[in-house]
C-alpha cells in the first residue's frame, strides 16, 4: 500500500473518488474468517470485489492461499504475487487453455469450472503434461446463470465424464446462487442458505451413490455466508466476496449493519439549478455504476452520508442530478465544491470504475490500493 506524495486527508483528494475505511475492511474479515473457523468450513473468498494485493491479503489472513477469481487477469495477477490453489470462478473455454496452462506452471494448485461435455473434451485434446486439469463441476442450484441443473440427470453424467477423462482430476462441486440478493431479511437469508446448503449436499450424495468421488463441496454469496447457517457446517469450503466492503444492497437483504459498509464514492457539487430543483455532481455512472437504478427503489440507489434528505435522481457519464425527496432543495446547503459521500448499492460494480481506492482511517488517508484491470 504504497502512496508517492499523496494527500493525507480525505478532504484534500481529487474527485470522483473511491475511499476505503480500512477499519472497517478489518473488522468484516476479521468476522467472516472467525465465523468459518467456528463452523469448522474452509473459507476461500473471491477477490472479484476489490481485485488487490492488499485486500486479499486481508481476507486469506496473510496465507496466500485458496482464493476464486472472475478473470483470468485476476488469476494472473495474484499468482504473480505468490498466491496459491486458485479458482478460475466460471466456465472455462478452449480459447483461454493456453493461458491457463501457464497458471498451472505457476501454481501448486490451480483449478478450472466446467458445466457441459465440450469442455471435458477440450481438456483432454490439450494436456498439460506432468500435471492433470483440476477441475470442479458448476451446479446450478437456482440462480439461472451458468452451471448444470442441480435435479438434472446431466449432474451424475458429468461428474462421471469428468472422473473417467484423461488428464483430468475431478475434485467435486462448486456452485453460488445469486436468488439471495433478491431477498429483504436475514431470516429469509438464512433459510435460503439452508435450502441451498441442502441441495448441493444432495448433488453430491447421488454423484457418490453412483460411485465417483467429490472431495470438494463449495457453496456461497455474501449473504447467506454473512448469516452461515449451521446446515453450512457440512460443506468443505465457502467462497464469498462482496463481505470486505459490502454496501447499501447487502444492508437492505441484512446481510451485514450500516455501519460495515466500508466503501463511500467522494463527490463534489458542481452545479446549483434551482430552476429544476436539483444540485449536480461530479459523479456519474462511470463513478457509482447503474447498478440497482433497475429496482426502482423509493429513496433511491444512492444513499448520502449525513443527507438522508437528498436522493440520485439522475446519472449520465460524469454528472449526477441530486435533489431533495420532498419539497424545495436549498442549494445554498450544498455549496459549489463541497465535497458529498456516496454509499454504493453495488461495491463490486462501484469499485469496478476506479483505477485506485484511497485508504483511510478516520478522515486521514494512508494509503492506495490498485486493483487488477482487464479480463
Amino acid at each position: 500500500m504504497t502512496m508517492n506524495h499523496p494527500p493525507t486527508h480525505i478532504s484534500d483528494l481529487q474527485t470522483p473518488c473511491l475511499l476505503v475505511d480500512i477499519d472497517k475492511v478489518k473488522r468484516n474479515c476479521s468476522r467472516m474468517t472467525q465465523r468459518y473457523k467456528e463452523l469448522g468450513v474452509e473459507l476461500r473468498p473471491h477477490m472479484k470485489t476489490h481485485k488487490t494485493i492488499e485486500g486479499a491479503d486481508l481476507m486469506t489472513n496473510g496465507t496466500r492461499k485458496k482464493i476464486v477469481v472472475s478473470t483470468l487477469a485476476e488469476a494472473e495477477f495474484f499468482a504473480s504475487h505468490g498466491y496459491d490453489d486458485i479458482i478460475y470462478g466460471k466456465p472455462v473455454s478452449e480459447s483461454q487453455l493456453s493461458r491457463c496452462k501457464k497458471l498451472h506452471e505457476k501454481c501448486t494448485q490451480f483449478h478450472l469450472m466446467f458445466d457441459n461435455e465440450e469442455t471435458i473434451s477440450a481438456l483432454e485434446r490439450n494436456p498439460l503434461g506432468n500435471k492433470a486439469w483440476s477441475v470442479f463441476l458448476e451446479v446450478d442450484i437456482g440462480g439461472n446463470r451458468t452451471g448444470v441443473l442441480w435435479d438434472s440427470d446431466r449432474v451424475v453424467e458429468l461428474a462421471r465424464l469428468a472422473t473417467n477423462a484423461k488428464n483430468v482430476d475431478f475434485l467435486g462441486i462448486y456452485t453460488h446462487n445469486p436468488m439471495s440478493y433478491s431477498l429483504t431479511s436475514d431470516k429469509a437469508v438464512r433459510n435460503q442458505a439452508e435450502t441451498d446448503t441442502k441441495r448441493i449436499l444432495s448433488v453430491c450424495d447421488r454423484i457418490r451413490q453412483a460411485g465417483f468421488q467429490v472431495v470438494t463441496v463449495g457453496l456461497g454469496d455474501t449473504p447467506c455466508c454473512s448469516v452461515s447457517d449451521v446446515t453450512m457446517a457440512k460443506l468443505t469450503e465457502v467462497h464469498p466476496g462482496n463481505y470486505i466492503f459490502y454496501d447499501t444492497q447487502q444492508y437492505r437483504i441484512g446481510s451485514c449493519e450500516f455501519d460495515d459498509i466500508a466503501v463511500r464514492v467522494a463527490a463534489r457539487v458542481i452545479s446549483h439549478r434551482p430552476e429544476t430543483n436539483q444540485i449536480v455532481l461530479d459523479s456519474g455512472f462511470v463513478a457509482l455504476s447503474h447498478d440497482g437504478t433497475y429496482c426502482n427503489l423509493p429513496d433511491g440507489v444512492a444513499v448520502f452520508q449525513d443527507h438522508s434528505e437528498l436522493k440520485l435522481v439522475n446519472m449520465s457519464q460524469e454528472h449526477g442530478c441530486v435533489s431533495v425527496k420532498s419539497g424545495k432543495i436549498d442549494c445554498t446547503a450544498y455549496p459549489l465544491g463541497s465535497m458529498l459521500f456516496i454509499y454504493p448499492y453495488h461495491a463490486c460494480a462501484t469499485a469496478a470504475n476506479h483505477p485506485v481506492y484511497y485508504v483511510h482511517s478516520g478522515d486521514s488517508v494512508i494509503g492506495v490500493w490498485k486493483p487488477v484491470k482487464g479480463w
